[in-house]
């Protein structure tokens, strides 16, 4: 018989800390164009299973602090039951977040503890958290980089408490999920793959019954009322073959290799391009969790060159976070300038002339609001 099992049972709560990276550009032109009261908002961005998002107000939130900075961080859902925010930094010249006060004390800028450079308003276990600036001693010090200001916000992340067992002479223990391996190895061999595909003279192959689960646009087309032939392999237009072939990997395995981290400039270029052409992918075949990995994805590297691009990406195919990020970044006069010089300027003028005009209502001044009516109507 075998020996008896020794076990032990503890109540564990875990956490995760998630940073999120704000880029305020534009800040001069921002300050002179928000009133005190206004503000502009950060795309939403999930952190606990809830949506957030980062309001900035250049002049203030109310009258009586109106030479302060305001940044409001507040859940869209109404709640932050699995979410505080840890701290809410200025990024520096080098990227880091500044860690010592702007006085002679030398201690750490956590929420805690702000007093001089941050100052919380409040730190309240509710859906938000507002945080003041001090206006003149933050441009004084030299953190507006380039006309722009960077806050970096830090989240812990609450995980339900759960039981946890350790038991003596354990005889079998249950391994995580391989499910995705499997289906990779599935993509690699091509085992029982009874649909093809033509793609830029590349032939792939594929199993149906795996892309319409996928896929409601292939489900229609592999195994509905538009249901293609079998007998010869479908032609794929408009789309280059390593696309193709990133998005089959996605589809077996919920993962994309090539958005990983680059190691390189020239590396992280090719994977933002890459995710500009798989975010058409994912739209086309209605694949959404691919297409706000792609969204975010360019969030995260719009520069003078690609923002047009960008631009025009977010008006056709719905993607209102990128076109915020875009807008957001154009309110800066020199990165508008990059813009106009730029080749995806011309293509973004003639495809979507809509996003110019929206650009300009926003970069005139609050008061004239009839003339932003106006540009909006034409």
């Amino acid at each position: 018989m075998a020996d008896q099992h020794k076990v032990s049972t503890a109540i564990v709560a875990e956490s995760e800390e998630r940073s999120f990276v704000f880029k305020i550009h534009g800040y001069t032109r921002l300050k002179k164009l928000f009133k005190n009261g206004e503000c502009v908002a950060s795309p939403p961005f999930s952190a606990g299973g809830d949506n957030w998002v980062l309001k900035y107000y250049p002049n203030g939130r109310s009258a009586p602090r109106a030479a302060l900075i305001f940044l409001l961080l507040h859940s869209v859902d109404g709640k932050n039951v699995n979410t505080e925010a840890r701290s809410v930094r200025v990024l520096g010249k080098d990227g880091l977040p500044v860690t010592q006060y702007m006085g002679n004390t030398s201690q750490s800028t956590s929420i805690a503890d702000l007093e001089f450079l941050l100052g919380c308003v409040s730190r309240p276990k509710t859906s938000y958290f507002g945080y003041h600036i001090d206006r003149v001693k933050l441009e004084q010090l030299g953190y507006i980089i380039d006309d722009c200001l960077s806050i970096k916000c830090d989240l812990t992340v609450k995980k339900d408490f759960h039981s946890e067992e350790t038991v003596e002479n354990q005889f079998a223990a249950v391994p995580p999920t391989d499910l995705h391996l499997h289906y990779r190895d599935l993509l690699d061999s091509m085992d029982g793959a009874d649909v093809a595909f033509h793609v830029g003279g590349e032939k792939f192959l594929a199993h149906r019954i795996v892309l319409a689960a996928r896929s409601s646009v292939f489900k229609a087309e592999l195994l509905g009322t538009m249901k293609e032939k079998t007998d010869r392999p479908i032609e794929i237009g408009d789309m280059e073959p390593d696309v193709f072939k990133s998005l089959l990997h996605f589809i077996y395995t919920d993962s994309l290799p090539v958005l990983g981290l680059a190691s390189n400039q020239g590396e992280s270029r090719r994977d933002v391009v890459m995710a500009g052409h798989l975010l058409v992918a994912a739209d086309r075949y209605n694949i959404s969790r691919l297409k706000l990995i792609c969204e975010h994805k360019l969030c995260s590297h719009i520069d003078a060159n690609m923002v047009a691009t960008n631009l025009a990406l977010a008006e056709q195919h719905n993607c209102s976070g990128l076109k915020e990020a875009c807008l957001q970044f154009l309110t800066s006069p020199s990165n508008l300038e990059a813009m106009k010089a730029s080749e995806g300027y011309k293509h973004l003028k003639i495809s979507c002339p809509s996003a110019l005009r929206e650009l300009i209502a926003r970069l005139l001044p609050v008061d004239m609001k009839a003339a932003k009516e106006i540009i909006m109507e034409i």
